[in-house]
Order: C-alpha cells, then structure tokens, then sequence
C-alpha cells in the first residue's frame, strides 16, 4: 500500500506521518486489491484539516474532516473513509460485477465560456482523464455519491453501452443513455 503525506501551512512531523501510515493501512482488511493513499495535512489558524484521496482498483474515495486537534482530524477522515468503504463493500455484495466488459478511457475538457463569443477555437481552461469503468446503474450512483459529483459517466454492464448519471435539481437521478435505432 502506498500513502503519500502532504503538509500545508505547518512544519512536517513524523508523528502525523506515521499515525497516518497507521490509520489507512487498517482499511486494507475491506479491500483485497493494493489500496494508494494521498493525504493532505493543513493548518488554517485554529482549523487543523484532514483530507485524502484513496485509490484501490476500480473504486475511488474522497474524505475531509476538520477540526481543531490535528489527531481527531485524522481519526474523523478515516471513520468517514470507513463508512464509505462498508457502504461499498455491502452494495457490492447485491451486485455481480461483469468483468467481460473493458474500461475506456475519455477526456472531459473545460472551456472557457468568453472564448465561444470571439468566433475563434475555444479556449481550453482544464482538461481532464476520465476512466469509464462498466458498472450497474446502483454503483454508479454509490460512485457519484462517494466522490461527490453531479454527474458520471460508465458503461451500463446490462447494456454494454456508454451512460452518463446525473443528479437533477431536485434530488432525484437522471441517466443518459443511447437509444437503439
């Protein structure tokens, strides 16, 4: 398993570092695949900030929590990070995953918007690597939630084909999917 630490705004503490290293490997007995870990680590005057981004093979997680004690701002990460995991793991038990179908890789790219009024190529502001991993319509949804998005795009492992969730305004999920012509 890889952790990386990173500090922000505060001196580098081996301390932290281990407790860290300590906390996330205890995560690996709901994961049978090799788990990569970034933690982010700030101080922002008396808010200490707990952040990270776990990686284990199809499966992405994000957690924050924020308190005053740098300790507690670990602890509090991890329980979310937990919790995240025991919700996976159990929505995985109801659902067979179709490994038949390949992953795709796509680019989402962001424009800016003044520059479709010059009447030039747009302008590209962030480009960004999407895998799209096939998958139920459910663990989409438990994946848009996980990482706190408004939308996500996967292959349907029922249809074999490309869709794209999105959260609508009011709570409620929309899917995006080809019809046959």
């Amino acid at each position: 398993m890889q952790v990386s630490v990173t500090f922000r705004n505060m001196e580098p503490k081996d301390v932290w570092r281990d407790y860290v290293q300590e906390k996330i490997s205890k995560l690996k007995k709901y994961l049978d695949y090799p788990l990569e870990a970034s933690v982010v680590l700030t101080t922002e005057k008396h808010r200490q900030i707990a952040e990270v981004n776990l990686l284990a093979n199809r499966l992405t997680l994000n957690a924050r929590e924020e308190t005053e004690d740098m300790f507690s701002a670990i602890d509090g990460m991890v329980d979310k990070l937990e919790r995240q995991l025991l919700k996976y793991k159990e929505k995985i038990k109801r659902h067979k995953v179709n490994s038949a179908l390949p992953e795709a890789s796509w680019r989402m790219n962001v424009y800016a918007s003044e520059s479709f009024d010059e009447g030039v190529e747009p302008r590209v502001i962030q480009s960004q690597k999407l895998q799209v991993r096939p998958m139920s319509i459910e663990e989409a949804a438990l994946q848009m939630e996980l990482l706190e998005n408004d939308f996500y795009i996967f292959t349907n492992e029922n249809s074999k084909n490309l869709n794209i969730l999105y959260r609508m305004k009011d709570g409620h999920y929309g899917l995006i999917e080809p019809q046959g012509g």
